[in-house]
């Protein structure tokens, strides 16, 4: 029997392989290529510098194409399609795609991915689009129970097409601390970026108002007053793959600049470069807002044997288990939480130690890129059948949950509403104005 053909399109945002590229296009890239030989895959997406025209990414074809017009771009990618003959046609992160992509492939089965909640947005798409792209899906895949909620607050009809698939990690890559080969990493990382004898509390991710690193900053001041020796490093930049600030961003510095002996900035760096730091450090924190859909940066950090501090909010109720792994914070309460959690960690080395191999056998156990393949072919294969919902036990591998996740849908209804925050002003236009959470 032939294996099914399935396309994967992207949203144009960019080309795939990149090394700065969102996490939309790195998700297709790392687990795509494992559908094989179950799948025939092929990838769409943005043609980029010194790439041709078609090409093979880990031993999946994958066609480019020009992306300045995205309408354009959609109708050269129906055409394609046509010629490729897929059974199954999945749209990343764009329920816009859906309606053209099926008008110009009636024939082919259509599947939604998404990977937040920007792009299900009024901002992004009005009410009746969302509808009918909806209607016209025949499966949604989304990246966290968190979503899921969301998503059906919005289109509750959809229910039964509703599937969630967790993104993964490459352990390989990502290796963690407590083996040999580890902890010479570590002692390499730490040394080449003059870490050596600091305690380092990092955050790594887009400096947008929604990650909420004016929090960390906030407190460094009473942080330091116990741990002299505290460096807090910010690995990130407002927009992928680019030093370009914005007014947060630039707030943010100003706010370190009381402290350069205990704050870092470090601009964007390429993915390659991603587990060195959280190698080097020794805690990781994650403050984001509630409309974080997943938050792959806590499964990096965790893969490396880091315990995670984070907000909880959002997916990542379902990623970091309270007092195992790390710890939650409620958002009401972040700077005192965050201070007293962060002392607790920073005093207490056995413990950090503790919670980081917790992290990474739960990185091993149900973030991988191979697990996220897993439970891809079993929705194509009908394994996971519309009985699931009503019979979580059905499903052999089920998650265990972080607990206290009876606010998802509280968190899910003020999902849409504009995030303030606490830094001396507040200023709603620079929030709308600075880019989504996810690459364009």
């Amino acid at each position: 029997m032939s294996p099914v053909k399935v396309a994967f399109v992207t949203p144009g945002a960019y080309p795939i392989p990149s090394g700065n590229s969102s996490s939309v296009e790195r998700v297709v890239e790392k687990f795509v290529p494992l559908l094989r030989p179950s799948v025939e895959p092929r990838i769409y997406g943005k043609i980029g510098r010194n790439l041709p025209r078609r090409s093979l990414v880990n031993d999946v074809v994958c066609e480019r194409f020009h992306t300045a017009k995205r309408s354009a771009y959609v109708t050269k990618v129906g055409h394609a399609l046509r010629k490729f003959g897929p059974q199954i046609i999945q749209v990343e992160n764009r329920p816009t795609y859906i309606i053209k992509l099926k008008r110009s492939n009636p024939k082919a089965k259509i599947w939604l991915n998404l990977h937040s909640s920007t792009y299900i947005s009024p901002r992004h798409i009005s009410e009746p689009q969302l509808r009918k792209s909806f209607a016209l899906a025949d499966r949604i895949i989304v990246n966290s129970e968190f979503l899921r909620t969301l998503v059906l607050s919005k289109v509750p009809e959809a229910r039964l097409k509703i599937r969630v698939v967790y993104p993964g990690v490459e352990t390989r890559r990502f290796q963690s601390r407590y083996t040999s080969e580890g902890e010479a990493a570590r002692r390499y990382h730490r040394e080449r970026k003059g870490l050596t004898h600091r305690k380092v509390v990092v955050f790594l991710g887009r400096l947008i108002p929604l990650k909420g690193v004016h929090h960390l900053l906030a407190i460094v001041p009473r942080l330091i007053k116990v741990h002299p020796d505290l460096l807090v490093v910010i690995v990130g930049s407002p927009f992928y793959g680019s030093h370009r600030t914005t007014a947060y961003s630039r707030k943010l510095m100003k706010m370190g600049e009381r402290f350069r002996k205990h704050v870092r900035f470090v601009p964007y760096v390429p993915y390659s470069e991603v587990p060195g730091w959280f190698m080097a450090a020794d805690i990781a924190v994650m403050p984001s807002g509630k409309r974080e859909a997943f938050g792959l940066v806590n499964v990096e950090a965790m893969a490396t044997g880091l315990p995670v501090i984070a907000t909880r909010a959002g997916g990542m109720q379902e990623i970091i288990q309270d007092g195992e792994t790390g710890y939650l914070i409620n958002q009401k309460e972040i700077k005192t939480e965050l201070t007293q959690k962060l002392l607790l960690l920073l005093h207490n080395a056995a413990l950090r130690r503790q919670m980081g191999i917790k992290s990474r056998q739960r990185v091993e156990q149900l973030f991988t890129w191979e697990h996220t393949a897993k439970r891809w072919l079993k929705i194509q294969r009908n394994e996971a059948d519309l009985k699931f919902y009503d019979n979580p036990e059905l499903f052999e591998e089920k998650i265990d949950m972080a607990p206290n996740l009876e606010n998802k849908q509280d968190d899910a209804n003020e999902a849409d509403q504009d995030i303030s925050f606490d830094m001396g002003f507040v200023n709603q236009n620079l929030i709308r104005n600075d880019p989504p959470e996810d690459g364009r």
